[in-house]
């Protein structure tokens, strides 16, 4: 169902049209039916004709309700669709979400040791460059972690 194209999509709206066309074209044929059984015995109105009548009307309703069938069997495959791309964007989402998280905090830490301040104390450490990048690598491993923990990922 992944593979659905466009083309497929749009040959669904097109039955699902022709099915209201179908019906609109159907559905004035029961009154018409009700009214000539209704109609007095004529010429060519006779008793005979109204078991005609009573069976084309038997068929135009199972007819009608043949359409709304598909025609709720076409919306059905529609929403499905629907539901597919709603389930595929919103794993895309959570994996942007997901980057957006690890890297935000990480943003911070590198914006606020890259400012030009002299008297920073971490600047005057050995090795504070890499206490830096050990915490923000710490911080990225960690939210990973709890992501897998929480299977978001």
């Amino acid at each position: 169902m992944k593979t659905l194209k466009r083309d497929t999509l749009e040959s669904i709206y097109d039955m699902k049209r022709d099915m209201l066309y179908l019906r609109a074209i159907i559905s004035p044929l029961k009154e018409i039916i009700i009214k000539l059984q209704k109609e007095e015995e004529t010429q060519i109105m006779q008793e005979s004709t109204n078991i005609y009548l009573k069976d084309l009307f038997d068929h135009v309703v199972q007819v009608n309700d043949s359409i709304d069938t598909y025609r709720e069997m076409l919306a059905s495959f529609i929403d499905f669709y629907m539901m597919l791309n709603s389930n595929a964007m919103n794993e895309v989402v959570k994996t942007l979400t997901i980057i957006s998280t690890i890297f935000i905090p990480l943003t911070f830490i590198s914006g606020v040791y890259g400012m030009n301040f002299q008297n920073m104390p971490e600047l005057t450490y050995k090795y504070g460059y890499y206490i830096v990048l050990t915490v923000m690598a710490s911080l990225a491993m960690f939210m990973l972690a709890c992501f897998k923990r929480k299977r978001w990922f």
